[in-house]
C-alpha cells in the first residue's frame, strides 16, 4: 500500500469550473484545495482528486 498522496494533474484546471459560478478556479498547493474566489469556497483535493461537491467545501472569509 502507497502511502504517498498523489499528486494533482494541473492540467484539469482547464476542464474544471466552480459548480456554483461557473468560474475558474485556482489552485492552492499547500493546502490541496480548489479555491473558488467567486464563491468564497475552497474545494478539497482528496488522493489527486477533486471533490466538487459544495457540502464539502471550505467556506473562505
Amino acid at each position: 500500500m502507497n502511502d504517498t498522496p498523489q499528486a494533482f494533474d494541473r492540467r484539469m484546471l482547464e476542464a474544471l469550473v466552480c459548480p456554483v459560478t461557473q468560474g475558474r478556479l485556482e489552485y492552492d498547493a499547500e493546502a490541496q484545495e480548489l479555491v473558488s474566489k467567486g464563491a468564497h469556497l475552497a474545494f478539497p483535493i482528496r488522493d489527486g482528486i477533486p471533490v466538487m461537491l459544495v457540502d464539502e467545501a471550505r467556506k473562505l472569509d
